[in-house]
């Protein structure tokens, strides 16, 4: 009777069945409970389409950088300089289409946004490769480095604009950030669509090489119940950016530019920001190079243990330089998205950025130690600090207060995050 006993198979919890992570439901689960708080306290105003158009648009500068950070922290470094090279990136872009630029070319020139984008991403690039250099080649630590950066990328900036706002950008530029760059409704339905189908494809392409190579595969109703929630997700992510609807103003003015008359009774959803799908393809495009290239790869091994990918073959050294120049670019196209959304570039934009995005990281489960960490919970890391932060200012919570519960769920995540892991370790 024993023997029997101890030879029957183990009954499997519904989570081990789906072979979700039990970490992620957690950080899902908090993020739930603090939207419907923030929902009660505020009366039903925190979960209206507004608030949520404006949250997302809100989240995309910090989660792209916190894709970035990901790398950086798995390979035991750190970035300090993350807000400073966004603020130099910007103010170069800003003084190209605003001051440089139209001297030669005129204002409202096609090529204005375009050379401003791609100076902006090789300055973020070359100071990122900068970094990484010294900090691989001359053995400076990370921390050293960055926290100069922090102070130098960010008065060089201000030297650029000489202290002013440049402004108003280039309008093509604009489209980048938040509500001056919008699919409308029916392409924003179409792009969902396209995007349900995808995760539905990638969801059963998955199964499908785990059993030609072998592999334990989950249930049938298993990888349907997942198709369904990814793609019930993704419709009603986007039915509730087009449930939010352009101000009445606004489209009189668009109609005014047309030299159209807008009908009695028109009403228009603003859809899916063209910011939220440059966060999809970096978080997409991230992804795939930290599970499907050799870079990545590279990136995982240094961080477990750099003695021995450095016996294994691995130029660290080299891999130090791409990473934080990887992020410098990042840094650059979070520049791109924050000022584009302004309008203008300010002399304080992106300030405190680099404690948002290393904590983003950390509460996405990135380990400070090395090693782990995934770039979907560095966007919902994001996710959560932005949300706990815009919560407390609708409720009326003081600045310095918003800082001091920002700063106290940080130590609290990481606690947890330590706690989780040696439990996760104990049972293995």
């Amino acid at each position: 009777m024993t023997d029997a006993t101890a030879d029957a198979p183990k009954r499997r919890s519904l989570t081990e069945t789906l072979e979700l992570d039990t970490r992620l439901l957690g950080m899902v689960g908090a993020f739930l409970v603090l939207c419907l708080a923030f929902d009660l306290v505020t009366e039903g105003r925190f979960l209206t389409p507004r608030n949520i158009f404006n949250l997302t648009i809100q989240t995309v500068s910090v989660a792209i950088m916190a894709t970035g950070m990901v790398f950086i922290i798995v390979c035991r470094h750190i970035d300090l300089s993350v807000g400073s090279i966004l603020a130099v990136s910007s103010a170069t872009m800003a003084m190209i289409q605003v001051e440089w630029l139209p001297q030669l070319l005129g204002l409202g020139h096609p090529l204005l946004w375009v050379a401003a984008c791609l100076a902006g991403l090789l300055v973020g690039a070359a100071v990122g490769a900068l970094h990484g250099w010294l900090v691989g080649f001359l053995a400076i630590p990370a921390f050293i480095v960055t926290l100069g950066g922090l102070l130098i990328w960010r008065n060089a900036g201000w030297y650029l604009t000489t202290g002013q706002t440049i402004g108003p950008l280039d309008p093509t530029f604009q489209i980048f950030g938040g509500a001056n760059g919008t699919l409308g409704v029916f392409w924003s339905w179409v792009v969902g669509a396209l995007a349900a189908l995808a995760a539905a494809a990638a969801i059963w392409a998955a199964r499908a090489r785990k059993a030609k190579h072998g592999f334990a595969v989950k249930p049938l109703w298993a990888e349907a119940a997942l198709t369904l929630l990814a793609a019930g997700a993704i419709l009603a992510f986007v039915a509730t950016l087009n449930a939010y609807d352009v101000p009445t103003g606004r489209l009189e003015r668009l109609f005014e530019a047309r030299g159209e008359v807008m009908p009695e009774g028109y009403s228009e959803g603003y859809g899916l920001p063209v910011s939220v799908l440059i966060l999809i393809a970096v978080a997409v495009a991230m992804t795939v190079i930290a599970r499907r290239t050799r870079f990545g790869r590279y990136v995982f091994a240094t961080g477990g243990n750099p003695d021995a990918a450095e016996l294994s073959g691995v130029d660290t050294k080299m891999l130090t330089v791409k990473i934080f120049a990887l992020m410098g670019a990042l840094c650059a196209l979070s520049a791109i998205v924050a000022s584009s959304r302004l309008t203008n570039h300010s002399n304080d934009i992106g300030t405190l950025d680099e404690l948002r995005v290393i904590a983003a990281a950390v509460i996405g489960g990135t380990a400070l130690s090395g090693g782990i960490g995934t770039i979907h919970g560095a966007i919902l890391g994001a996710l959560i600090m932005q949300s706990l932060q815009s919560g407390m200012a609708m409720v009326g919570v003081d600045s310095p207060l918003q800082n001091i519960v920002v700063g106290a769920v940080l130590v609290a995540a990481v606690f947890i995050d330590i706690l989780y892991r040696r439990r996760t370790g104990a049972r293995q």
